[in-house]
């Protein structure tokens, strides 16, 4: 049973979501051949005051980048 998490940072609508899990189900699917009843996908979010990227928050990165 293939078990895929995928963690990235809040903000994405629900669909774009669902399309995400809809295209790594499939392609999971796709490259193992495996049954699609057996292929797990869930997403695990996190904000961007919970995420650095090169010593800078996200969030004060996303910030400065908007001005």
């Amino acid at each position: 049973m293939p078990l895929i998490e995928i963690r990235m940072m809040e903000g994405r609508t629900d669909s774009q979501k669902k399309a995400l899990l809809d295209s790594v189900t499939r392609a999971v699917q796709d490259s193992l051949g495996v049954p699609l009843s057996s292929i797990r996908v869930w997403i695990q979010e996190f904000s961007p005051h919970e995420y650095m990227i090169a010593g800078e928050l996200a969030a004060d990165k996303k910030r400065r980048e908007e001005k």
